[in-house]
């Protein structure tokens, strides 16, 4: 066996090279592979190396050994990132088939158009101009970079992550499609589909993701000074779905509610959607993409740490989405003498979307908390907009990404185990999430109110009377879904 050994290193350097990326991959994989709670504990590279250059091998190839390592930890980080964004992009189909179901036959293939219109606009707009927007050099917004991401510099490759951002604006803009469905023109629902990929996303975007002043963390800046730490959104309860969630509150209460929707006594009517079949499918595609929503804003899985990161995202996820929906189940039972599915189904979304800000801070019990709190409050708040606001919202979004998304933002500032006031961290980091929470929902009602307000004045939002009471499918694009 010791002939063999010295054979094959006096066979040539290639040779060399792959029996010490084999040595160095069994002191960095057997830790990992191991079933044993007594394996080895994994080496860092640098460690392994310097170990190898004090025996006297050859510091030229373990620097080239640890170089290959790296690499393939890169890879798999990039890997990791694409796998992620492909299961936020198949959240589209989610989205479609929960409007669909949750809507009339008659409108359907206007609901689906509209979410296939939204990712093919959303990803041309976010390449276009939206990208540079969110993440280039700038104080209020980014310098924008049109059809140019050479500007942005990161070990991760700019293209895998410009697509894993375009799919998180693409969430954003298609929320606005349910709460606006039934009775909007296709035409100028492009146009506010332009806006929001374009301009309110990228901005609030540039705050937080993009580096800007909500997760300012230089001394001296105005989060540091106000709070003593940052705004913190792990994937977007506020930054992707509560201004979604805002922006759709603000369009359906200008555009108005359905015809029939409320009686001349000013009581709401329940208008039954066609299929909760297909609503039920589309819950469940969500959930399924939401572990890459949020385990993939970890953005590496090459390392412990982020085995353990992403791990525990997924637990946390999946809690708050099961407590979300149980609790949602109770109370709907308790306060309708019957198991609604409809609202169970918004209680699973919920729960999705209230811990999508703090997965990675909050304990598997908070995860469970915060579904269970957001699945409760989002049956009342369903209710209040539906009853008191007199607004029409046919899927429940501003309530399921706007309320739960900002009530999801803000228990993140309680319940995380280092930094949240119910630990005894102090009040600065609950601060921090209650300020950029409304910071953020101010600027989506804002610029939400001023674009519909704007494209309703120049062009009109709202289809004729005749063609809402007989089906967008065939007066807005010919064709229905059924035959």
């Amino acid at each position: 066996m010791e002939k063999t050994i010295k054979s094959t290193i006096k066979a040539g350097h290639g040779t060399r090279r792959m029996l010490l990326v084999l040595i160095l991959g069994c002191f960095l994989t057997v830790g990992a592979w191991a079933q044993d709670s007594t394996a080895v504990e994994r080496v860092p590279i640098a460690e392994v190396a310097a170990e190898a250059t004090d025996a006297g091998t050859g510091s030229a190839e373990i620097a080239e050994v640890a170089t290959t390592l790296a690499d393939l930890a890169l890879g798999l980080d990039t890997v990791w990132m694409l796998l992620a964004a492909m299961l936020v992009f198949f959240m589209q189909p989610g989205f479609a088939l929960v409007e669909a179901g949750f809507t009339r036959t008659k409108n359907t293939s206007n609901i689906l158009m509209k979410n296939l219109v939204d990712f093919t606009f959303g990803s041309l707009l976010y390449w276009f101009i939206g990208f540079g927007l969110m993440f280039g050099i700038g104080s209020f917004v980014g310098m924008p970079h049109f059809f140019n991401i050479s500007f942005f510099e990161s070990e991760l490759p700019a293209e895998g992550f410009l697509v894993f951002q375009t799919v998180f604006c693409a969430t954003a803009a298609t929320i606005v499609s349910g709460a606006m469905a039934e009775r909007t023109k296709f035409s100028t629902y492009l146009i506010y589909t332009v806006f929001i990929c374009a301009f309110i996303y990228p901005v609030s975007g540039h705050w937080t993701w993009g580096g800007g002043w909500l997760m300012n963390e230089e001394t001296g800046s105005f989060m540091m000074k106000t709070f003593g730490t940052v705004f913190h959104d792990f994937a977007g309860s506020t930054i992707v779905h509560s201004v979604g969630g805002w922006v759709a509150l603000v369009g359906a209460a200008i555009l108005g509610p359905r015809i029939g929707k409320y009686g001349k006594d000013g009581k709401s009517k329940a208008i039954p959607g066609h299929n909760l079949t297909l609503a039920a499918l589309g819950v469940f595609i969500l959930w399924f993409g939401w572990f890459g929503f949020n385990p993939g804003s970890q953005l590496a899985a090459s390392g412990e740490e982020d085995r353990l990161a992403i791990s525990h995202v997924f637990l946390t996820t999946n809690l708050s989405a099961c407590a979300g929906g149980f609790f949602a189940l109770i109370v709907s039972w308790f306060r309708y003498g019957k198991p609604s599915l409809s609202l169970t189904l918004n209680g699973v979304l919920a729960g999705l979307v209230g811990i999508t800000a703090g997965c990675d801070l909050v304990s598997p019990m908070g995860a469970a908390l915060i579904g269970a709190i957001c699945g409760i409050v989002m049956i009342f708040s369903v209710d209040f907009i539906d009853s008191v606001l007199k607004i029409d919202d046919p899927v429940g979004a501003s309530t399921v990404h706007g309320v739960c998304g900002f009530l999801g933002t803000i228990l993140t500032g309680l319940l995380a185990t280092e930094e949240g006031l119910f630990y005894g961290a102090g009040a600065g980091f609950f601060g921090a999430q209650l300020f950029g929470a409304v910071v953020i929902g101010l600027w989506a009602l804002a610029t939400g109110f001023v674009l519909f307000k704007t494209v309703d004045k120049l062009f009109g939002l709202r289809v004729n009377a005749r063609i809402e009471e007989e089906g967008l499918d065939i007066y807005e694009h010919g064709e229905a879904a059924y035959n």
